[in-house]
This record gives structure tokens, sequence and C-alpha cells, in this order.
């Protein structure tokens, strides 16, 4: 074999393998600015839906309403509010949504974690505990006190939701103890199977 010929087969593989090792993919399907703007649209119009829960209950008992909860598979199973369909937040996509809200008129009735009170195992909160930031206060080291940040999943299922182009969306805004005798729960700590 004529040593040019050998020289561009190596030349040639090594681009070949060059180009596989910097294969390069587009961007993420993440938008942050899409985000941003999305959640600018949101805040009033879920300030003016925040509901409390005698208002909950009595819009849950008319007919076509839905109460959706997204926590996780786990804790919807073992305990939630009577009558709610699940759709974890995960699991969030415009099929699966459109699977269980067909139409974008229903009114959806949302609580998670933060909403209840007296069961941290069902209900376990959602809250990042501050950590004391130091500063420097007249030459002198001292712990800041930083507040809680509450981290629930009513604020991204309702934007989630609201993006998707469900507006009829009300969001239970009290903290309530689970054993309020106004509220009934259902799953497997509540019936368990035999």
């Amino acid at each position: 074999m004529k040593p040019h010929l050998i020289i561009t087969g190596i030349v040639l593989l090594l681009a070949c393998n060059g180009l596989a090792q910097e294969k390069t993919y587009p961007k993420a399907l993440v938008s942050y600015d899409d985000f941003k703007s999305l959640v600018a649209q949101v805040e009033a119009h879920r300030a003016s839906h925040l509901i409390d829960l005698d208002t909950f209950l009595e819009m849950s008992k008319k007919p076509g309403v839905i109460i959706l909860d997204s926590r996780s598979t786990f804790r919807y199973d073992r305990l939630h509010v009577k009558g709610a369909t699940h759709l974890a937040f995960t699991d969030f996509t415009q099929d699966n949504l459109a699977k269980a809200i067909p139409d974008f008129d229903t009114t959806i009735l949302i609580y998670c974690n933060n909403n209840f009170k007296g069961n941290q195992v069902d209900f376990a909160s959602k809250v990042a505990a501050p950590r004391p930031a130091m500063v420097n206060v007249a030459g002198q080291q001292m712990a800041e006190q930083a507040k809680p940040i509450m981290m629930a999943l009513n604020i991204p299922t309702y934007i989630n939701l609201y993006g998707y182009g469900y507006r009829n969306v009300y969001e239970l805004n009290e903290l309530v103890k689970t054993n309020d005798p106004r509220i009934e729960f259902e799953g497997t700590v509540v019936n368990p199977k035999p």
C-alpha cells in the first residue's frame, strides 16, 4: 500500500474520531426568561384566586370541580383530600394535563403539604430553614437571623397550570389542622387494606 494512502486514512480516522468527541447538542428546552415572564403574568391572577378552607370546601361540592393533588404518588396514596384527582407535578405535560383535565374552563382547586399542620409524615412542610449568615457589625462578627423560605408546591403547580392554559385555578391559602372536622381525607392510612 502506498504511504500517502495510509497517512490519508489515519488523518480521516482521527478527524472522524475528533468529530464524534466534539459533538454538540442543541440548547435544553429550558428558558428562565420564559419562566420569569410567566411568573409576572401569574402574580396578580393568583392573588385573586387564593381561598380559605370554607370556600375551598364549598367550591369542591359543585359539579365538574376538580381538586388536584400534585404531590408525589407515595404521599397521595397514603393521604389526600377526599375526592382529589392525582397528577404528580413531575408528570405535568400538556398531554397528561389534557387527560386529567380536558376542559380549560374547569374549576381546579389545589393544595399542598404546606396547607396542613399536624402530620409531618404525610404532609411534610416544604420550608427551607434559615442558615445564619455572619455579618460584621461594629467590628464584631455576628450571626444575622435569616427568615425561612417557603418552598410550597402550590406556587409551581399554579404557575404551570396557568402556563398550560388553565385560568380557573383556586389555591387553598390557609394552614389547616389535619384533625379539623370540616375536611375529610382518604388514603391507605385512613382506610388500610385488610
